[in-house]
């Protein structure tokens, strides 16, 4: 079997007298979309965020592309892409400006030439030479997630990306995600919209009381819910019937 793109054991973080992560363990393979679900102040950001070597962690391990994130976090901001919650573009550069800029500051060869292929890739050719600050969110967040693949990573870390966004802009946001996936990109997501996960995820974890309380593909998590009622049809539980259903039980509290 080979080695996961992320791997995650026993992470532990605190804030002052606040213990915020108790013990993660967690593991996303390569070409796979594991979303990570909680309510707010769940540590999904926190473990993101000690995952993309911004916060250290007080105890456990966690690896991305086979390096530690404490003692090689060189070679893993290398591997990885960070998308955060809202999208960081300069509104005063166009969609090109935009790409070139992250293309020089990471020395990509030809900056103009991979600018030029990314907007092609996510439908925003015709809007290059625009301001991003007159694009849509959608748009905005295409763009935000084309500057994050400069430079091939390996695993992109997307920290609650449709926040705000429209529904359309939010499918839009979906099909660049899968199309991601099935290139072979190792994604982390986090968000609170459970259809979301629904969605995209191949396999989902829930994160309560700083640990995962459960953690599978969406027909494994569908086995921990009551089985199905027959009222007039037979009616399968959703996503965020499983859950609150979870996180209600008194589980990692």
């Amino acid at each position: 079997m080979t080695e996961a793109a992320i791997h995650v054991k026993g992470l532990r973080k605190s804030f002052g007298d606040t213990e915020v992560l108790r013990g993660v363990d967690l593991a996303v393979q390569r070409g796979e979309i594991f979303a990570l679900l909680g309510s707010n102040g769940a540590g999904k950001t926190t473990t993101i965020n000690i995952l993309s070597t911004l916060t250290k962690p007080d105890g456990g391990s966690a690896s991305v592309c086979g390096f530690d994130v404490r003692h090689q976090a060189e070679k893993v901001r290398e591997a990885i892409s960070l998308t955060g919650q809202f999208a960081a573009v300069d509104d005063l550069l166009t969609g090109r400006e935009n790409i070139v800029l992250i293309a020089r500051l990471r020395h990509a060869s030809n900056p103009r030439q991979l600018a030029a292929e990314l907007l092609g890739r996510f439908g925003l050719s015709d809007a290059a030479d625009r301001r991003a600050a007159t694009y849509s969110g959608g748009m905005r967040r295409r763009l935000d997630i084309a500057m994050s693949l400069v430079g091939t990573p390996s695993v992109i870390f997307l920290d609650e990306p449709t926040t705000g966004l429209d529904p359309e802009a939010r499918l839009e946001v979906w099909k660049t995600v899968k199309d991601l996936a099935d290139s072979g990109t190792a994604i982390l997501l986090t968000t609170q919209y459970l259809d979301e996960a629904e969605q995209l995820a191949s396999r989902i974890a829930i994160l309560h009381g700083g640990r995962i309380i459960a953690s599978g593909t969406l027909d494994e998590l569908k086995k921990l819910f009551p089985p199905a009622k027959e009222e007039y049809v037979m009616k399968q539980p959703t996503l965020e019937e499983i859950f609150l259903a979870i996180v209600g039980n008194g589980k990692g509290t």
